[in-house]
């Protein structure tokens, strides 16, 4: 809270490039937040794949403006910067899900590590403001946190292979909230798997791999960035959706 205030009296460095004394936008320059509103959600695929992974959209690459406003987000305690963030998210969340149809976005869990180190899960933040702001343009949709995820080594450590056994022997079902979403009939949703970085497509196996135990079937996931982005022609129904998302809201991005 305190930072987030601080934001707003006293504005520090730029999040994206890290110029000072520039008039600021949700803590990011007015280039950066060109730059971040440029971005136009596309299919990613790592190379090579690892199998089980669905189909994803990253809004853009690890690089730029939107590495650093990801950094200054999760490592900087800049949570005024979820909004925007959220906002960037629901545009390639919009490229997969039907508006018409109930959608269910089920975000990646963070360790206890890691929610301790940031103050609270970051992409169960983020799920939240991207749903938002889905819901304010005409979407049917909720967040689901039904996994779970034991400690785990630090995957920037680890190659390919080691990043997918710890993924996939640290992620826990939350039956309790399996329940909840089965009285609520949310079973049936479009299910949208988030996360904010890929990088080798190893947790969003693990992650569709669990939730198939639990009879829940994967649409496709959404990240903010890629760090080898594969570029890949918008499909029809992406593109329906996104101008679909534009239309309902006015502008598809915040930050």
């Amino acid at each position: 809270m305190w930072s987030e205030i601080a934001d707003l009296v006293l504005p520090g460095a730029c999040a994206g490039c890290g110029a000072e004394r520039v008039p600021m936008r949700h803590g990011v320059c007015a280039a950066c937040v060109a730059e971040l509103e440029g971005l136009r959600a596309h299919l990613t695929t790592p190379t090579p794949p690892p199998p089980g992974m669905p189909r994803c959209l990253a809004t853009g690459e690890y690089a730029g403006a939107l590495r650093g406003v990801l950094l200054a987000y999760k490592e900087k305690g800049r949570h005024g910067l979820a909004r925007p963030l959220g906002a960037l998210l629901a545009s390639a969340i919009a490229e997969v899900a039907p508006p018409r149809t109930p959608l269910l976005v089920v975000p990646v869990p963070s360790t206890a590590k890691a929610r301790r180190e940031r103050y609270g899960d970051h992409m169960a933040r983020l799920a939240t403001h991207a749903v938002r702001r889905l819901r304010a343009a005409g979407w049917e949709a909720a967040v689901g946190p039904v996994l779970r995820v034991a400690p785990r080594p630090d995957s920037a450590s680890l190659d390919a292979d080691g990043r997918r056994i710890a993924a996939e022997s640290s992620l826990r079902i939350r039956r309790s909230r399996i329940r909840v979403l089965r009285r609520a009939a949310r079973m049936r949703s479009t299910l949208v798997v988030v996360d904010d970085i890929v990088t080798t497509g190893a947790t969003l196996a693990a992650v569709t791999g669990r939730l198939k135990e639990a009879n829940m079937q994967v649409t496709a996931a959404a990240v903010l960035a890629a760090t080898r982005l594969r570029r890949a022609g918008p499909e029809r129904t992406g593109r329906a959706a996104r101008r679909s998302f534009r239309h309902r809201d006015g502008s598809p991005n915040e930050g």
